[in-house]
């Protein structure tokens, strides 16, 4: 009995939004976590003042090792996003009363986005990519900020700056600067470009089905 090929791609994470962004592609891939300890990475990285954009890369290019080290074998893509509002890199909200506050701060203002992946494979990072995108809260006022938490439920606290664009979030805002696959945590067409240029999908005669 011929034994199935393994997927193209391991998505280091169980993130149903980035699940459903490399699906919808196309692409054949599995998920698997990655079990990073994200604060653990994070803290000395803020401690010595990285910016947004350096923590998402390392958290993407941890994520990716960690899956790569056990499957050597596999191209990895790890992925991370961090907030940036001002000099300061917001992190993930793990309660209702932080993601209250950090709603607070973030209403009326506009913040920055930094998404990263990279691409690990037998153990050493081959690519990696950092896109950014500018968005605009409306203000709110402490009770629309409630009312919001109340119907977005505590899915919400799983992403940072606690909204889903793609769902009840969107009307957080007023302005939207960026692309859309940056706003939900993964880069689509600089990796779409890279995996072209590596010969892994597209290629001449290839079928999108």
């Amino acid at each position: 009995m011929t034994r199935a090929a393994a997927p193209l791609l391991v998505l280091a994470s169980r993130s149903p939004a980035r699940m459903k962004l490399l699906g919808a592609a196309g692409l054949d891939f599995e998920a698997i976590g990655a079990g990073v300890d994200e604060r653990a990475v994070e803290t000395p990285l803020l401690a010595r003042g990285a910016g947004p954009g350096e923590v998402a890369l390392h958290l993407a290019e941890a994520k990716a090792l960690a899956v790569s080290a056990r499957m050597p074998g596999r191209l990895v893509l790890g992925a991370d996003q961090t907030l940036g509002l001002g000099a300061e890199v917001l992190v993930k909200a793990e309660t209702r009363a932080e993601a209250c506050r950090q709603l607070g701060r973030l209403q009326g203002r506009t913040h920055e986005l930094h998404a990263a992946v990279a691409a690990a494979e037998a153990g050493v990072v081959v690519w990696r990519h950092v896109s950014v995108a500018r968005l605009t809260m409306r203000p709110l006022d402490p009770a629309a900020v409630d009312d919001y938490l109340d119907a977005a439920g505590e899915g919400i606290l799983g992403s940072v700056g606690c909204y889903h664009l793609e769902g009840l979030g969107i009307r957080l805002f007023e302005a939207i600067e960026g692309d859309y696959f940056t706003v939900l945590g993964l880069p689509m067409l600089p990796l779409l470009g890279w995996l072209r240029g590596r010969g892994l999908i597209d290629a001449p005669g290839e079928s999108f089905a």
